[in-house]
C-alpha cells in the first residue's frame, strides 16, 4: 500500500495553466486517497497549488525546504509540517526516506536534479526500488526519447534501466499505476 509519493516540481507557476490545474488534480487525488505528500515545502508556483489543493481536500502534507530557500521560496506555514533542514542534500535524503514513489510535474534545473538525483539512486540500489512517474508527454517527451535514442543506443545505460520511469498524462494514472507497482514489488519479496 502507498502511504507516500514525493512530488518534485518547480516553485514557478510557468507558462501553461494545464500544469497548475493537474497540480492541483493530483492534490485532490491524493487527499481523497489518504496518501501523504511529500515535496519541496513552498507556498509559491506549482508546489503551492500543489500543496494547497491537498491540504484544501483534507489531505497530508509534509514540505522539506532548506534554509536557504526558505525566503525566496517562501516556506509554505498552512501545511500539515514544514521541515527545514540545512542543505538540498539533506532535502533530497529525507524526501527519499519518507517516500514510498516518484511523481515530477513540470520543472525547471531544480526539478531535473531530483529527477536525474532519484533515478541514479533507484539504479544503483542505493534506495529502495521506486516507480518514477512524469506527468505530461508533451513536457517530458524531448526527454523520454533522447534518453531512448541517445543514452540507451550508446550503451549508456540499459533498456531496462528505462523501466523505472513511467510517462503518464493524468493523476489517476499516476496513483493506480504506482498502486499497481507498489503491489508487484511486494509479492516479488
Amino acid at each position: 500500500m502507498i502511504k507516500s509519493l514525493c512530488v518534485y516540481c518547480g516553485s514557478a507557476r510557468g507558462q501553461s495553466p494545464r500544469y497548475t490545474a493537474v497540480a492541483k488534480e493530483l492534490g485532490k487525488a491524493l487527499a481523497e486517497r489518504g496518501i501523504r505528500l511529500i515535496y519541496g515545502g513552498a507556498r509559491i508556483g506549482m508546489m503551492g497549488e500543489l500543496a494547497d489543493a491537498t491540504m484544501r481536500h483534507g489531505g497530508e502534507v509534509i514540505g522539506i525546504i532548506p534554509g536557504h530557500l526558505q525566503s525566496s521560496e517562501v516556506g509554505h506555514s498552512g501545511i500539515t509540517e514544514l521541515k527545514v533542514v540545512d542543505n538540498m542534500h539533506t532535502r533530497k535524503k529525507l524526501m527519499f526516506d519518507l517516500s514510498d514513489a516518484f511523481a515530477v510535474l513540470p520543472g525547471g534545473f531544480g526539478t531535473l536534479d531530483e529527477l536525474f538525483e532519484a533515478l541514479t539512486l533507484i539504479q544503483t540500489r542505493k534506495i529502495k526500488p521506486f516507480p518514477v512517474y512524469l506527468l505530461g508527454h508533451d513536457y517530458w517527451g524531448g526527454l523520454i526519447d533522447w534518453v531512448k535514442n541517445k543514452m540507451v543506443k550508446e550503451g549508456k545505460i540499459l533498456p531496462e534501466d528505462l523501466d523505472i520511469l513511467h510517462v503518464v498524462d493524468n493523476q489517476d494514472e499516476i496513483v493506480e499505476g504506482i498502486r499497481a507497482v507498489r503491489k508487484a514489488l511486494d509479492l516479488a519479496r
